[in-house]
């Protein structure tokens, strides 16, 4: 899914910046490739020589985590492939102000064209995974694990949530699809947490059922239907360790439910709920509150 993914990211970012349609840049003709047209919807890089090489580097201007690095290389193979990247720095590694990420060669025309696309991945993807990091060790010391959510940039989805991961996080649902999440809404329309649960089950019995409750009562009929994980939605630190010490009362009857926290997580908080002895933790400021990473790219010569 990734790899299909970063192929159509790449192709509609390129659209948007060059002004063209994806029908227009589908496929190439006998006499002008689809790079080409990219490359000559360019009107600023046209104003140098077709023939003139150069040479360039990638640096960061603030500390974090890179991410991206299949973005920007699918970015210059769509433009033609004729840029050479030269990588020093890998997905997941910390990187410091002034860092050189990457030294480039090729057709001046290409890498000018295709830069900002590039940057805009990685410095989006970057800033997730950075953030990402500085949650990740506030609950470093306990055995809680940070989860993202559905709260993405609209066709980012499978970019941000892998960005996630390279900053120490984990992945919750992809989407709709691969996992019941049953909510208040969904209860309500079912008839009860245990209609829900069940019809769910009867549904897509390999697929992972979690159920998000209000209250302790809830609670306590979410664990009689052996969710695989209940979500306890917006509950103060003393209803968690209520919760914690209600679930090992069931774990020690055979129970094998996860509890996750969500609701009112920040960066002054999340270690506190961690210590609860929670499972999960999930933050959607991971993906919707994102500090892109300052970047810069200079031709040298």
């Amino acid at each position: 899914m990734l790899e299909n993914d970063i192929r159509l990211a790449v192709t509609a970012a390129l659209n948007e910046d060059l002004g063209l349609t994806p029908a227009a840049t589908q496929e190439g003709t006998p006499d002008v490739s689809r790079a080409e047209k990219l490359l000559q919807n360019d009107i600023t890089a046209q104003l140098i020589p077709a023939d003139k090489q150069v040479e360039a580097i990638l640096i960061t201007r603030e500390e974090g985590v890179f991410c991206g690095k299949a973005w920007a290389e699918q970015v210059f193979n769509q433009l033609g492939g004729e840029v050479a990247l030269h990588w020093l720095v890998d997905d997941g590694d910390l990187v410091l102000p002034n860092q050189m990420l990457c030294e480039l060669s090729g057709p001046a025309r290409d890498i000018l064209t295709g830069e900002r696309t590039a940057m805009n991945f990685i410095q989006t993807l970057s800033g997730v995974a950075s953030l990402t990091k500085i949650y990740v060790d506030r609950i470093g010391d306990t055995q809680t694990k940070l989860l993202d959510t559905r709260k993405t940039l609209p066709g980012l989805r499978l970019a941000q949530k892998y960005a996630v991961t390279c900053g120490g996080g984990h992945n919750h649902r992809i989407g709709l699809f691969d996992a019941f999440l049953i909510k208040e809404n969904h209860i309500m329309a079912c008839g009860s947490i245990k209609q829900a649960v069940d019809t769910a089950r009867e549904m897509h019995a390999d697929k992972k059922v979690e159920v998000e409750v209000e209250s302790i009562a809830e609670l306590t009929q979410a664990l009689e239907t052996q969710a695989d994980i209940v979500m306890l939605d917006n509950f103060d630190i003393n209803m968690m360790l209520d919760a914690v010490n209600l679930n090992n009362e069931y774990k020690a009857k055979g129970g094998e439910t996860k509890l996750e926290v969500s609701g009112n997580v920040t960066l002054e908080t999340i270690a506190d709920f961690a210590k609860t002895g929670i499972d999960f933790i999930s933050v959607g400021a991971l993906t919707k509150h994102v500090k892109a990473l300052d970047l810069s790219l200079r031709i040298q010569k």
